[in-house]
C-alpha cells in the first residue's frame, strides 16, 4: 500500500470471518434434508455448504436425488431466524467495526443469499456497512470476483486501495481475480502472506497495510 494508493475500503466475508456459522449451516441443511426423509450431510457436503451459495449447496447435497428444484424452492421460503442463534459472532468484531467505520468504507461480499440482512440485523450490525453484496446481487458469485468488483465500482475504488478479509479458497481466488489485497482469517493454509487469527490481529494488520493510519 503506497501513499498514492492508501487503503480506502475493507471488504468482509460473512461466514468464517464475522461469524462461526458452521453449526448453523449444518442445522439448516440437515433440516432441509429431513424434510425429504434424507440422511444428514456427510463431511464433504458440510465443507462444501460452508463456502458455496445456498442454491449451489442444495444442488450438491441433493445431487443424488430428484428433489433439487423442490428443495431449493423450500429453502427460499424457509425462516432462517431459528438458525441464527447457532451462529457465533467473532469475538471483538463489534468493537472493531466502529473503529474502522471512522476511517474506511466498510463492505460485505458474501455467498449468502436472502439470509444476510437478517443475520446482520439480529446481531446488531445493521448500519455498520456501507454496502452489502450477496449472491443475489450478482450474476456470478464467488470465486468469481464480481461481488468485489461491484463494490469497487460503486465507490470508485482502485483495487490497490481495497482489502478483502476471507477464510476460504474461494475467497482467496475472488480477491486474486479482483486484484485486491487479501487477509486470510482463521485459515493458515491459504496462500496469503497476510494472516489473522483474531479481530485483534486483524486490526494490527490493517494498520500496517494502511500505512499505520489510526484505527
Amino acid at each position: 500500500m503506497t501513499q498514492n494508493n492508501p487503503l480506502r475500503v475493507i471488504i468482509f466475508d460473512c461466514d468464517g470471518v464475522m461469524f462461526d456459522s458452521r453449526q448453523a449451516n449444518i442445522n439448516f441443511y440437515n433440516h432441509l434434508l429431513a424434510r425429504f426423509d434424507l440422511p444428514p450431510m456427510d463431511q464433504k457436503e458440510i465443507d462444501y455448504a460452508h463456502m458455496a451459495t445456498g442454491q449451489d449447496s442444495v444442488k450438491y447435497i441433493f445431487r443424488k436425488t430428484p428433489h433439487f428444484e423442490e428443495a431449493d424452492a423450500y429453502r427460499l421460503q424457509m425462516d432462517y431466524a431459528p438458525f441464527i442463534k447457532d451462529m457465533i459472532i467473532a469475538p471483538g468484531l463489534k468493537d472493531l467495526l466502529p473503529k474502522l467505520q471512522s476511517e474506511f468504507i466498510l463492505a460485505v461480499a458474501t455467498n449468502r443469499s436472502n439470509t444476510i440482512d437478517e443475520v446482520l440485523g439480529q446481531n446488531g450490525l445493521t448500519g455498520l456497512f456501507d454496502m452489502v453484496v450477496s449472491s443475489l446481487d450478482v450474476k456470478n458469485p464467488k470465486p468469481h470476483p464480481e461481488s468485489i468488483l461491484k463494490i469497487l465500482r460503486f465507490f470508485d475504488i482502485h483495487p490497490e486501495q481495497a482489502v478483502y478479509v476471507g477464510d476460504s479458497s474461494i475467497d482467496f481466488d475472488a480477491a486474486k481475480a479482483a486484484e485486491v489485497h487479501f487477509i486470510a482469517y482463521g485459515n493458515v493454509n491459504l496462500a496469503s502472506n497476510l494472516k489473522a487469527e483474531s479481530m485483534e490481529e486483524l486490526e494490527k494488520i490493517l494498520k500496517e497495510v494502511s500505512g499505520n493510519r489510526a484505527t
